[in-house]
């Protein structure tokens, strides 16, 4: 049969004592807490390097979870992180960029807009998806008004090249 038993009331005594009995904080809420550090830093600096080690970290919370003695999470954590890096690393060199590789990553090409006059800086102001934009031609001297084809896009100007 099951007895309900009361805690004594205390000074606060058999409270420091109990502190003591459980200990300092898990492995593994530090493990989660370091992981959640380095996705803050990378949202902070853009690397997405550290999101790589955040996943090592985060492994070494799971081994944390799994009752591995410390050295093993370390271990698992360094492995997993280094190689989650390593892997993106290879991964970056050997794919290179898209653009490099001849992919036509812009959206915008093939695009129609209508250029009603040119600037004496060789520009237009043409309305483009809701918005205005700076219209600059592609062999750098206007051919006349009129319908363009976006060819691509320059920071916020669009190269185009009469129809």
């Amino acid at each position: 049969m099951y007895e309900i038993r009361s805690a004594p009331v205390g000074t606060g005594e058999d409270f420091a004592h109990n502190a003591a009995q459980r200990g300092p904080m898990a492995d593994s809420t530090l493990w989660w807490l370091l992981a959640g550090a380095a996705v803050a830093v990378e949202l902070l600096t853009g690397t997405f390097y550290l999101l790589m080690l955040a996943i090592g970290l985060a492994a070494g919370a799971l081994a944390s979870h799994a009752g591995a003695a410390l050295a093993t999470q370390l271990v698992v954590a360094a492995l997993v992180g280094g190689g989650a890096v390593a892997g993106w690393h290879l991964m970056r060199r050997r794919g290179g960029s898209a653009a490099a590789a001849g992919t036509n990553l812009d959206f915008d090409a093939g695009e129609h807009v209508h250029v009603d006059a040119w600037s004496s800086e060789n520009t237009a102001s043409v309305r483009y998806r809701g918005t205005t934009w700076t219209a600059v031609p592609e062999s750098g001297t206007p051919q006349g008004t009129g319908a363009h084809r976006v060819r691509r896009v320059d920071g916020s100007r669009l190269i185009v090249e009469k129809i």
